[in-house]
């Protein structure tokens, strides 16, 4: 009866926060993500289907966006936390330059793994019409919920609610990372 309370109680929370779809091709609330080959930023390339079997937290962001900077930290120390081995954890930057957007990585010390979208076709796919996203995405590839804004992502209410959402029927995590 708890987790079916917490995870009805995550919906209320961040009902606001999902638009229906609003981008060219974007992949709603219960879909599943298309394949698409990302390139890396601090890394190599990965398609998306390698992150399959494991949650996925993708936070879209960008070097101008302000709230975008302001919650990279939190995705970071997230990563950096015992649950964090639970799901994979990656940054999308919709830059149009790749250098500022490696720029702002290096002064931020980021320390997840980040890519960069090429043509607007993960800015599509996720809908990012604002930022910061983040999309927190199933082992199965489908999308759990759509957060916009920026959220202290470390927070002991966020960790709660994102350990409950992947663990919600139908969207258990997978062990391993």
């Amino acid at each position: 009866m708890t987790r079916w309370l917490s995870v009805l109680l995550l919906g209320a929370l961040w009902a606001t926060t999902v638009s229906p779809a609003a981008t060219p091709g974007e992949v709603a609330v219960g879909g599943t993500l298309r394949e698409a080959t990302i390139t890396g930023l601090n890394g190599p390339p990965k398609k998306l289907s390698q992150f399959r079997g494991k949650p996925l937290i993708i936070n879209v962001w960008a070097s101008w966006c302000g709230p975008c900077r302001q919650e990279m930290a939190s995705l970071d120390r997230l990563a950096w936390l015992d649950v964090g081995r639970e799901f994979n954890i990656i940054g999308i930057s919709t830059d149009d330059y790749p250098e500022r957007a490696k720029a702002w990585l290096r002064d931020s010390n980021a320390t997840i793994s980040q890519f960069i979208d090429r043509q607007l076709q993960m800015e599509n796919m996720l809908g990012a019409s604002k930022l910061p996203l983040t999309v927190l995405v199933g082992a199965d590839g489908r999308v759990l919920q759509k957060v916009y804004g920026a959220r202290e992502w470390d927070s002991a209410e966020n960790v709660r609610l994102i350990r409950e959402m992947f663990r919600a029927p139908g969207h258990a995590a997978r062990p391993g990372r």
